[in-house]
């Protein structure tokens, strides 16, 4: 079943649920994750300013895969606008702090 994620919440209470079914602690939860019980609760009650970085992270390691539903043209230009970046790290790499 897809679940529209519109707020920091809903991902929480996402998390919340699938921890909860998984019968995992918040603590050992958050331990296993690289998070802090503080950081799971600010998610798990939909605080705004939670890290997107890590709310992914913690969706990955529950299974749960997240994808955007783009228009073909805006696919397309999100398409291009990655290979930049990518070509433009890989350069940004190969040049190293001596350089």
């Amino acid at each position: 079943m897809n679940i529209q994620l519109t707020s920091v919440l809903e991902a929480g209470i996402a998390i919340r649920t699938l921890r909860k079914r998984a019968r995992i602690r918040i603590d050992d939860f958050a331990s296993t994750a690289g998070v802090s019980k503080q950081f799971m609760t600010d998610l798990e009650n939909g605080k705004s300013t939670v890290q997107m970085g890590k709310v992914l992270q913690l969706l990955q390691q529950l299974g749960v895969k997240v994808a955007l539903e783009l228009q073909p043209t805006d696919a397309s230009a999100f398409q291009l606008e990655m290979k930049k970046v990518k070509a433009r790290r890989a350069a940004n790499s190969k040049v190293g702090p001596d350089a």
